[in-house]
C-alpha cells in the first residue's frame, strides 16, 4: 500500500496550489490510483464511492454494496457507509477531517449531487469548490509498477493480433475477427478490452472510430485494427494497417507516408518537448505530402489506467512531456470512399528520448514513395 500513500501525498502538495484543504473523488479511475478501490460505477447516474482526502484523512465514502471490497481493497482507509440518503455521511466525515474549503471534481460530479452537497456541508460552514485536472497531472507521470502492468496488458493485445492475423481470410466480417481478437486477449490473460476493437475494412478504414460491421472483408483493400487489452487495471492500445492480398501504389503510398511519420515522432520526442511540438514531427511529413486535412486526430495521447489520458499530443493547448509519461504515437490518413491506415505503437519517455514498448513487427516495408 506504500504507492497509495505516496500518491495521496503528492495530491496534498497539489491541493495546497487550489488552496483547499480536502478533496472529494468521485471519478473512478482516480478513485483507484488513489486507494486501490476498483468499484466501476455501474450506471452513468450512478457513483460506487467516493474518495475522501483531506489534511490528515483517507477515506471511502460508498455504499453497502462495496462497503466489503472497499475495507479488501483499501485496508488503510477509513470506510463510511451510506444509505439511499447519503448527506449526512458525507457531512460528518467532512467534519470529522476538520475541512472547510473541499474540492470536487467537476468533470464528473452531476449538476444535482453538486448542488446537494454545497448546500448540505454548507450548512455545516464548508465551501465546496468546482476543480478539474487536479489528479490527472499525477496520473500521467507512470512508476516502475504501472509501466510493468501496462507492458503485461500490450503483450497480451500483441500476442492476440497475431494469432487472428493468422487466421484472417477473405469473407470473414468485421465483427467476426474483432470478436475473435477479444476473445484471445482474455484467453490469454486480460481482464477484458480496454475499449471497444476497432476493425475497420475498405471504406470503412477512412472513419477513425469506426464500429466493427457485418461487412465482409476482401482482398484489396486496407483493414485497420485498433485494439487493446486491460490487465491488473492497466491498459494496452495498438493499431496495425493491413492489406489481403498484393498492396497496390495507392496503399503503399498512403502507408509509407504514415510510417514514416510514425518513425520520425518516435525518434523526436523527448522530455521538455511540448506536445504540439511533438504532433507536429509526424504532421509536417503527411501535410507536405498534401494530405494534411485527412490526418483527422492528433499524434497520440496518455495511457494507463484509462486508455485515454493525459497528456495529449495535440496541436491547442499544449503542454510538456515529462520523463515516465507512457503516451502512443498514432499518425493516420483516412480517405473518404477509399479508405485509410493508421499505425500506433506505445512508448514510455526516458531522458534520452522514447522507448518502444511494443514488441509486435507487423508493418510494410514501403518508404513513402512506395
Amino acid at each position: 500500500m506504500a504507492q497509495y500513500e505516496k500518491r495521496i501525498d503528492r495530491l496534498r502538495e497539489r491541493l495546497h496550489e487550489f488552496r483547499l484543504d480536502g478533496f472529494l473523488i468521485s471519478i473512478p479511475y482516480n478513485r483507484y490510483y488513489l486507494s486501490g478501490f476498483a468499484a466501476d460505477d455501474p450506471q452513468v447516474m450512478e457513483i460506487s464511492g467516493f474518495v475522501l482526502v483531506g489534511s490528515d484523512t483517507r477515506a471511502i465514502l460508498t455504499d453497502g454494496r462495496y462497503a466489503t471490497q472497499a475495507k479488501n481493497e483499501s485496508p488503510d482507509f477509513e470506510v463510511y457507509v451510506y444509505t439511499a440518503e447519503p448527506l449526512p455521511t458525507f457531512q460528518e466525515a467532512v467534519f470529522r477531517a476538520n475541512i472547510r474549503r473541499l474540492g470536487i471534481e467537476s468533470r464528473h460530479l452531476s449538476v444535482h449531487l453538486f448542488d446537494k452537497l454545497a448546500e448540505g456541508l454548507g450548512q455545516k460552514g464548508v465551501e465546496v469548490v468546482k476543480t478539474e485536472d487536479v489528479v490527472e497531472p499525477l496520473r500521467a507521470i507512470k512508476d516502475p509498477p504501472e509501466l510493468d502492468c501496462i507492458i503485461a496488458a500490450l503483450r497480451v493485445t500483441e500476442k492476440a493480433f497475431k494469432e487472428v492475423l493468422g487466421q484472417l481470410r477473405p469473407g470473414m466480417t468485421e465483427r467476426e475477427v474483432a470478436s475473435r481478437i477479444e476473445s484471445a486477449m482474455v484467453a490469454s490473460g486480460a481482464q477484458g478490452v480496454a475499449f471497444d476493437s476497432i476493425v475497420a475494412s475498405g471504406p470503412n478504414a477512412a472513419l477513425p472510430h469506426a464500429v466493427p460491421t457485418d461487412r465482409q472483408i476482401r482482398e484489396g483493400e486496407p483493414i485497420v485494427f485498433d485494439i487493446g487489452a486491460r490487465k491488473d487495471m492497466y491498459c494496452s492500445d495498438m493499431s496495425r494497417t493491413v492489406f489481403l492480398g498484393e498492396p497496390d501504389e495507392r496503399f503503399k503510398e498512403i502507408y509509407g507516408l504514415v510510417r514514416k511519420a510514425q518513425l520520425r515522432a518516435i525518434n523526436g520526442v523527448k522530455p521538455g518537448m511540448k506536445t504540439d511540438e511533438a504532433d507536429s514531427l509526424a504532421r509536417d511529413i503527411i501535410e507536405e505530402a498534401g494530405y494534411g486535412d485527412f490526418f483527422l486526430h492528433s499524434l497520440g495521447h496518455g495511457v494507463g489506467i484509462a486508455t485515454h489520458e493525459p497528456p495529449s499530443l495535440r496541436r491547442i493547448f499544449p503542454v510538456e512531456l515529462m520523463e515516465n509519461m507512457v503516451i502512443t504515437i498514432e499518425p493516420g490518413i483516412y480517405l473518404p470512399e477509399w479508405g485509410g491506415v493508421r499505425l500506433e505503437e506505445m512508448v514510455v519517455i526516458r531522458k534520452g528520448g522514447a522507448e518502444l514498448l511494443n514488441e509486435d513487427k507487423t508493418f510494410y516495408p514501403f518508404d513513402e514513395k512506395g
